[in-house]
């Protein structure tokens, strides 16, 4: 009689899908799941690091930035961008510098044309002294990331615009307007859509019919046309802040709906489920069963619709103040930056104003990206 030999141990990290044992699988957290579905997922990890970087800018946006959004020059205006360069300094040594610039106006349509001037060299440094600044509002400061080392001098890393202003400074201001007008607004219409969509597919019956009665109306309007109503009937004499908050505030209201369409159709399907029936069994409230059963049974799809709604907010945003419609000097946003970008004259003169636009394409492909990757990791069908 021969022997039979029972078959090789399958290799640890096979037969998974996600590069970890089936025992490690099994005793791992859904958390952690979703995890390692997501590293494998090479956008949404590189879509990660962009959009933690954009945010890290945003929040350290006054030391990054060489300048104040209000510092300007007008015998710079529309000065084109500087190229950084590394060697002699002349009597600051050997280190960083830009070319200076010379400007000759025409005589007849006095027009002002610049040049790079490569006998001219403006020192600049790291960690330089330069304006001051509030951190937060909070911690005092004057050290910036980069600057020119006598802040007298012109540094234009990505050119100016028709004050003189420096661009790269007013971009990195308007990161964090941007990015966190896309946060509020996007965590106001999760909260009105999770709750409203949660309390039409619970309860359901005339609840149900006069919560989606207003959802399809709101759905029914075109967007834009009542995105410029209502911030046309803001008053204009309210100042940058509450403006912030009533742009957000509109973005929240016309965003919810999709969202709290998607929360009643999960609710709807899961109310009849075993383990629900079982927790009004074992007496808890309908509290309890909302907050403690249901939702965390979907917790990941909701997370992935959440950041696949900020791209939306930002192109609001964007969209509206560059019409002129949304936020006003002296807030920066990227699209109050846009706004110069209006006139082909203005364009075919200075292109590089376009380049705030370049940062809402960054911002929207990344939170994109991980948005997308979230949803196929939270999905287990996809393991």
């Amino acid at each position: 009689m021969t022997q039979q030999t029972a078959p090789p141990a399958a290799p640890a990290g096979t037969g998974t899908g996600l590069g970890h044992g089936a025992e490690e699988v099994a005793a791992a957290k859904q958390s952690r799941l979703i995890w390692w579905a997501f590293r494998k997922h090479r956008l949404a990890v590189v879509g990660l690091i962009a959009v933690l970087l954009i945010y890290l800018v945003a929040l350290f946006a006054e030391f990054l930035a060489p300048f104040d959004t209000g510092r300007f020059d007008a015998d710079y205006s529309y000065a084109p961008p500087q190229l950084i360069q590394v060697g002699d300094r002349g009597a600051e040594g050997f280190g960083l510098y830009v070319n200076g610039y010379t400007s000759v106006m025409d005589n007849e349509t006095l027009a002002v044309s610049y040049t790079v001037d490569e006998s001219r060299r403006v020192p600049i440094g790291l960690f330089v002294r330069g304006d001051e600044y509030r951190l937060w509002g909070l911690i005092p400061g004057d050290r910036h990331l980069i600057g020119p080392v006598d802040p007298a001098d012109p540094m234009y890393l990505l050119g100016a615009d028709r004050n003189g202003r420096d661009l790269f400074s007013r971009i990195i201001h308007g990161t964090r307007v941007s990015m966190t007008i896309g946060l509020i607004g996007v965590a106001l219409a999760f909260a009105l859509g999770v709750v409203l969509g949660g309390i039409s597919g619970y309860f359901g019956g005339k609840i149900d019919i006069l919560i989606q009665r207003v959802v399809e109306f709101f759905m029914s309007i075109p967007t834009l046309p009542l995105w410029l109503g209502l911030a046309a009937a803001l008053p204009g004499d309210w100042g940058p802040i509450q403006r912030y908050f009533a742009i957000t505030v509109i973005l929240a209201i016309i965003a919810w709906t999709d969202l709290a369409r998607v929360t009643r159709g999960r609710f709807l399907s899961l109310r009849s489920e075993e383990f629900v029936t079982s927790a009004h069994l074992d007496g808890n409230s309908q509290r309890a069963v909302i907050f403690r059963h249901m939702l965390p049974s979907f917790t990941s799809h909701l997370v992935a619709s959440l950041t696949l709604s900020v791209p939306g907010m930002i192109l609001a945003e964007t969209s509206l103040s560059f019409l002129g419609l949304g936020l006003q000097a002296p807030v920066v946003s990227w699209g109050v930056l846009l706004q110069e970008a209006q006139n082909v004259r203005t364009l075919a003169t200075a292109p590089w104003l376009m380049i705030p636009g370049l940062g809402v394409i960054i911002a929207v492909l990344a939170l994109n990206f991980v948005g997308d990757g979230l949803r196929d990791a939270a999905d287990p069908y996809k393991r």
